[in-house]
């Protein structure tokens, strides 16, 4: 069975590569937003490409803390532009993936 901190670490893969091809597919209310806020054309598909990396190295226990430290920076900045725009309750599941980090940099191999 998995530890504890490689399940997290597998659902972290999951979220990061779900929420990357979402930002890859570039659904019209995420682009919405991105031009809303001020953000270039094309940041969703930087975005995208980020959490697939992201994903990619946190499935593989080698790789798995650069994984942990993309995640950290994709979440930290996406946290920063929530709170900019005063969408205080939205960063709230940034600030809980942030914790959810921790036992993940701690995961061993599979």
């Amino acid at each position: 069975m998995f530890s504890m901190p490689t399940l997290d670490a597998l659902v972290l893969t999951g979220l990061f590569g779900a929420g990357g091809l979402l930002h890859l597919a570039g659904p019209d209310f995420l682009r919405f937003a991105y031009r809303r806020w001020g953000f270039p054309a094309n940041t969703h598909r930087v975005v995208g490409v980020l959490g697939i990396l992201a994903a990619l190295f946190l499935s593989n226990p080698v790789t798995r803390i650069w994984g942990v430290i993309l995640a950290g920076f994709i979440i930290f900045f996406a946290t920063v532009a929530l709170l900019n725009q005063g969408k205080y309750i939205y960063s709230v599941p940034g600030l809980i993936l942030m914790l959810a980090l921790i036992p993940a940099s701690l995961a061993g191999p599979l």
